[in-house]
């Protein structure tokens, strides 16, 4: 089967929260390897921001929508993918419980200082490999395939559950308020991550 010429809406929402999600934690990053080598420490409304929208967004929003729609579409169409669909959920759990982790290393921090530093940073740099190498398998083995593999029936009852969701989104004044935060957090991130001035 051809790949669909439409690019499927669906496929533009995840792409976009996909970017989105990495600039966010991309950030976090900076911070955290400034602080290593001796640089100051942004206002902790920074990383609180930053956990929030992970917490807020992807956690609640972006995950279920794969897991819900895309992940189980592909499943009614093939099973080839089946063990890495699983573990992608998988995934997702493990997301949630690493962020809780994130937050209470944060509140250490926030309250023991520097002795509480090293547990943080590492807890940083190990969700930013692991929500890294997420994403590229979602990005680079499930996408492509579902595009194969799905027709224009599938992608437009996929398409249909995404923007349901995005509207239910609007009409709650969620999407606005995830917005906001992530324009909040650009805007307080340094460049080349985001539009502040360096520290």
């Amino acid at each position: 089967m051809s790949v669909r010429n439409i690019y499927p809406v669906s496929l533009s929402i995840i792409r976009d929260e996909h970017e989105h999600l990495s600039s966010v934690i991309q950030g976090m990053l900076y911070f955290v390897r400034q602080i290593a080598h001796g640089g100051p420490c942004p206002d902790l409304k920074v990383f609180r921001a930053m956990l929030y929208y992970i917490k807020e967004y992807p956690e609640k929003n972006h995950h279920p929508k794969e897991d819900l729609y895309l992940f189980a579409k592909i499943k009614e169409r093939t099973h080839q993918l089946d063990g890495e669909l699983d573990a992608l959920s998988e995934q997702h759990s493990k997301g949630e419980l690493m962020v809780r982790q994130l937050s209470n290393a944060l509140l250490d921090y926030e309250f023991c200082g520097q002795p509480a530093f090293a547990l943080f940073n590492a807890q940083v740099e190990q969700y930013a490999q692991f929500y890294f190498a997420h994403m590229r398998v979602e990005e680079e083995r499930i996408i492509p395939i579902a595009r194969q593999i799905l027709n224009d029936q599938d992608w437009q009852e996929v398409d249909a559950a995404f923007l349901e969701n995005r509207k239910i989104l609007d009409d709650a004044g969620e999407r606005y308020k995830y917005e906001q935060l992530f324009s909040l957090i650009v805007n307080i991130t340094p460049a080349p991550i985001g539009v502040a001035n360096p520290l």
